[in-house]
């Protein structure tokens, strides 16, 4: 995959993006641009297609039997889903964090070194470990305890050390997908602030149901919704992509407006 860009500051570049499902189509028509350093959050019920469309920006729903995806999503200006193109290489660069924290049963050092080790890095694992560990700042935690099971940690700590691991392998991106929805408040708290110090060297794309999490944390965001055929079938749909800001106080749109007040979803 070569570095060219799609335009000043765009990491993602979705045009006409559909994405199916055997037949039915789960998404349609989206078209939405992700900035270089910024979070962008995807909010909407249940059902809108929000990780679909996530999952689109690292292949993984290559994974899914039967999916399949139309349009294009051009990242730094090159077609993601092009006859050339790797998966396994996008989603080194393109890293994942997921709903429920999922650390391997193996060390935390383990952990962290097992993105490293496939790529076949000749770097100091032992600089990536600590490095990784306090950008996800969970090192001072953990310092003492590399050889231990990464198994033994709390939720939080172990939805940190997910975010290390996603980090060791040098990414340009940093996809989560209801990063918090599985910890307490207080744990909330610390991915959230640790996005923040994320965004200076990554971009990043939140899938998120908590709309107080969108708008603390988020720069842009885009607002999915269902769309009901008359045969009950449900495709999600992009409503409307614009500055966090905006979005919550002043909405383009009547469906915007009704989800984020609570009036439905």
């Amino acid at each position: 995959m070569n570095g060219s860009t799609g335009g000043p500051g765009v990491v993602f570049d979705m045009k006409g993006l559909h994405v199916f499902y055997g037949e039915f189509p789960a998404v349609r028509d989206i078209d939405l641009q992700v900035r270089t350093n910024e979070i962008t959050a995807f909010i909407g019920p249940s059902g809108c297609g929000k990780s679909t469309v996530l999952r689109t920006l690292n292949r993984m729903n290559d994974l899914i039997p039967g999916a399949r995806v139309e349009g294009q999503v051009l990242y730094h200006g090159q077609d993601l889903y092009g006859t050339d193109v790797d998966p396994v290489e996008v989603r080194r660069r393109i890293g994942m964090v997921f709903q429920k924290p999922n650390p391997f049963p193996k060390s935390i050092y383990d952990n962290v070194t097992f993105g490293p080790k496939l790529a076949g890095t000749d770097a100091d694992l032992d600089d990536i470990v600590e490095d990784s560990l306090r950008r996800a700042a969970l090192w001072e935690e953990v310092r003492d305890k590399l050889d231990q099971s990464a198994m033994a940690l709390s939720g939080g700590q172990q939805q940190r050390l997910c975010i290390a691991r996603a980090i060791a392998t040098k990414p340009d991106v940093i996809l989560m997908d209801e990063p918090a929805s599985a910890l307490d408040p207080i744990a909330t708290q610390r991915i959230e602030e640790l996005m923040f110090d994320l965004k200076r060297d990554y971009s990043i794309v939140v899938v998120t149901h908590n709309m107080q999490q969108a708008a603390r944390v988020s720069d842009r965001a885009a607002f999915f919704n269902v769309d009901v055929r008359e045969d009950g079938a449900r495709t999600g749909v992009l409503v409307e992509f614009d500055s966090t800001d905006k979005i919550f106080t002043n909405p383009s749109r009547k469906a915007t407006e009704d989800y984020i007040t609570g009036r439905f979803g």
